[in-house]
This record gives C-alpha cells, sequence and structure tokens, in this order.
C-alpha cells in the first residue's frame, strides 16, 4: 500500500488506480509519437495474466492495457515493479541499463512468469510485443495520473473482465490502448474521458485521454488527484520522446509539416489551430518526481545540475592528470557494451566484464554496486555514466533531487581519495 500511495502521489487511502501516459520511443516514435497508455489497478492483481482477482495484504496491484499481437489476446496484466523494471523487487533495479541487461532481464522474468502467453520460438525468440509486458521504464518516461475508486468498483471490472472473451481486439484508428484505458477510467466515472474531433481527428490518442482525466478531475475537486513522474532509467538505450496527439505530431513534426504547408496551406493552417484550440497539454505541469526510493521529489533546480556537472566535470580532468588515459568515456561506452549480465548471489543484476584476462562482476543495482571487488574502478565509471545522463539538461526535468544527491554520494565512496581532491 506505501508503494502504491507513493506511486500515485495520492493524498487519500481511497485512491486506488492511475493512468500511465508513457512516452514514444525508437525509430516508430519518431513517426508515431502517440506513445502507449496502460492503467494501474491497486486493488487488483493477476491470478495469471488473463485471470483477474483482488489483491491480498502487501499486494501492490497489477498495470493492464490492450497490446497487439501477444498471443491473440486483447489485454494483460503485469504486476506493478516487473511492469516498469523487468525485476520483483525495486532493490534490483539497474542503475545503469544496456540493451542486453535489459533483454536478459525482459527474458528472465518472461520464462518465469509469461511462458504459458510468450513461449519460446524455435530461434529461442518469442513472437509478438510482448516485450512491451515488462521494463517499460527502460525505454521510455511515463507520467501518472490518479483516479479514486471503491472496492465495489473494483470488484465489477474484475467480474466483467474475467466474464468477456479475452480475444485481440487491436485496431490502431479505432481499438487501440487508449481506447481500452477509456474505457476502462469510463467504466468508474461514465463520461469522463471521450474523443478529440479538433485535436485528434476522432481517433483516440494516449495523451488525450490523460489531458481529459486531469481535466475531470479539476471539475471534481473532491477526487484529491496529482500527477507523478516516472524517469526513464538512465542508461546506452535511446531516451524516448515526447508524447503528442495527432494534429501536434503533424504541426511539430517538420518532415509532414513543410510539404504540407506548401501544398495546403490553408490545411497546415487548420492543424494549427486544431492543436491549439484542443490539443495543448503539458503531462508534466505540476508533477512531482518518483525516486529510486519510491518517494515523491520535487525536479533537480537548473543550479544545482550546472554545479554538480562541474564538479563531475573536474572529477574526470583529475583523472586524466593522474594519468589514466584508458579511462575515458569511448573504453567505458566499449567496455559496458561487451559484457554480459548475469545475477549475483541475492539475485540482483551484475555485468560481467573483460578486463584483460580477467573477467569483473560489477554490481549494477543500488544495493550491490560498492561490493564490486577486483576492478573498484568499473563502479566509478557505472556511477559517471548514470551522473552524465542524469544531468544532461534535457532529463534534468525528470529528475529528481535526491537521487542525483544519492548518486553522488555512492560516485564518492567509489573515487580514490587523490582524484577527489585535486
Amino acid at each position: 500500500m506505501l508503494l502504491f500511495v507513493l506511486i500515485l502521489g495520492a493524498a487519500r487511502a481511497n485512491a486506488a488506480a492511475a493512468l500511465l501516459l508513457e512516452e514514444p520511443y525508437g525509430k516508430l516514435g519518431a513517426f508515431m509519437a502517440q506513445g502507449h497508455v496502460a492503467i494501474y489497478l491497486s486493488r487488483v492483481c493477476a491470478e495469471t495474466p488473463l485471470v483477474l482477482r483482488r489483491c491480498g495484504p502487501g499486494e501492490t496491484g497489477i498495470v493492464i492495457a490492450r497490446y497487439n499481437k501477444v498471443s491473440g489476446y486483447d489485454w494483460i496484466a503485469v504486476p506493478l515493479i516487473p511492469y516498469l523494471y523487468a525485476v520483483e523487487k525495486t532493490d534490483d533495479v539497474p542503475l545503469f541499463a544496456n540493451p542486453k541487461l535489459v533483454a536478459f532481464l525482459r527474458n528472465k522474468y518472461r520464462r518465469t512468469h509469461l511462458e504459458a502467453i510468450a513461449p519460446d520460438g524455435p530461434d529461442g525468440a518469442p513472437a509478438g510485443n510482448w516485450y512491451e509486458l515488462v521494463g517499460s521504464a527502460y525505454d521510455r518516461t511515463l507520467y501518472s495520473y490518479q483516479i479514486e475508486t471503491s472496492p465495489e468498483q473494483d470488484d465489477a471490472l474484475i467480474r466483467k473482465l474475467n466474464a468477456l472473451p479475452n480475444h485481440m481486439l487491436y485496431k490502431g484508428a479505432t481499438r487501440n490502448c487508449a481506447d481500452f484505458a477509456r474505457e476502462i477510467i469510463n467504466f468508474y466515472y461514465p463520461k469522463a474521458v471521450r474523443r478529440s474531433i479538433i485535436a485528434d481527428a476522432g481517433m483516440t490518442t494516449p495523451k488525450q485521454v490523460a489531458k481529459a482525466l486531469v481535466k475531470f478531475n479539476i471539475r471534481h475537486p473532491e477526487l484529491e488527484s496529482s500527477a507523478v513522474i516516472i524517469p526513464q532509467v538512465p542508461g546506452s538505450l535511446p531516451r524516448s520522446r515526447p508524447v503528442r496527439g495527432v494534429a501536434e505530431s503533424l504541426l511539430k513534426t517538420k518532415k509532414y509539416l513543410l510539404p504540407l504547408a506548401i501544398l495546403q496551406p490553408y490545411v497546415a493552417g487548420g492543424i494549427a489551430l486544431a492543436y491549439v484550440s484542443a490539443g495543448r497539454f503539458d503531462p508534466a505541469h505540476n508533477a512531482m518526481i518518483m525516486d529510486s526510493k519510491d518517494q515523491l521529489q520535487p525536479r533537480l533546480a537548473s543550479s544545482e545540475r550546472k554545479a554538480l556537472e562541474g564538479q563531475l566535470d573536474q572529477l574526470s580532468a583529475n583523472e586524466r592528470l593522474d594519468g589514466k588515459t584508458w579511462r575515458d568515456e569511448k573504453m567505458w561506452r566499449r567496455l559496458e557494451a561487451d559484457a554480459e549480465p548475469e545475477l549475483d548471489r541475492a539475485g540482483a543484476p551484475v555485468l560481467e566484464v573483460r578486463v584483460g584476462e580477467r573477467v569483473v562482476n560489477v554490481g549494477v543495482a543500488r544495493e550491490n554496486v560498492l561490493s564490486t571487488t577486483g576492478a573498484p574502478v568499473l563502479s566509478q565509471e557505472l556511477l559517471e555514466a548514470r551522473l552524465r545522463e542524469e544531468l544532461k539538461r534535457s532529463a534534468a526535468s525528470k529528475t529528481s533531487e535526491s537521487d542525483v544527491i544519492s548518486d553522488w554520494k555512492l560516485l564518492q565512496q567509489v573515487t580514490p581519495p587523490e582524484a577527489s581532491s585535486k
């Protein structure tokens, strides 16, 4: 329950659900910037990924969404922490993630809990988009918007979803993930969320669902609400892009707008008017940030970001003066990319890094990053890489001050005194 309250930023114990608006990522995200949307239910748990039940003591609920090409099912339910990070404990969330590590964690969770709906294919890799079920926060930043529900409403939803045939209904324009989320919210609060004919040409988009829910909460101040940012895990995976509606995508994507403005200037003007009149919405407005301890914190201040960035630059300069020229960013990237992911004895993730003839296990979770033996300098490199990502101007607005301070303290513990004192 504590984790649930922190994730939602809820002020009241009866708040039991949240809309998760997720930024687009990858090559497809450059062309289709609508992103993804899911629903988190704190009182609802999964007997299996396809059968729902009420949660027992200590359980933190599920994330449920509509998917495309996952064994022919329409919706699938996954526990909250695995959905975000592909691990079962927050202590095991990596400080720095690369594609190998993310694929490893996803596959491990799939083979343990999702084998029935995402079995190995002929070449070992499952077919379909099963990877969207776990580890969402490695690929993108998420925004959470609270809604309040009652136990009776949750029980009614469980009965409804368990009774209906769970066969794939996905259609990009008419039955997408946003339509499913809209139907769930409207089950609790009829007509709370509607499509936008103007901004999205009648299509339901993730951003429109979030915008409508925020407006609904404003009209109903008795339902205390808040917005929370769940940051994308720092790492070498590409960063996600801002989520947009249909008109906004056309207006802010040059490859679409410029030809349209030249060939059909009146149409381009109409798109701009549609965006200004009905499409503007900042997902991060008044949002707090969920840090690595599951606490809600303010974002990193600009002055603090610049000061820490300067200190990090000075630390790197001191190391170069020490003659450690092999410890540069390109060398770390190569070592990190070539490393093989594994689990330590406690089940926390590590990277097996080859240094000359030796293989060193580098702890990558907050609980084991200081336990690296044989080459503690690699822990220093990992923490520096994480801080570099967090201190980028584009990431600072989605980074909590508490996480950066905590990471800086970890870095100081693995940095040789002579390097940090120069």
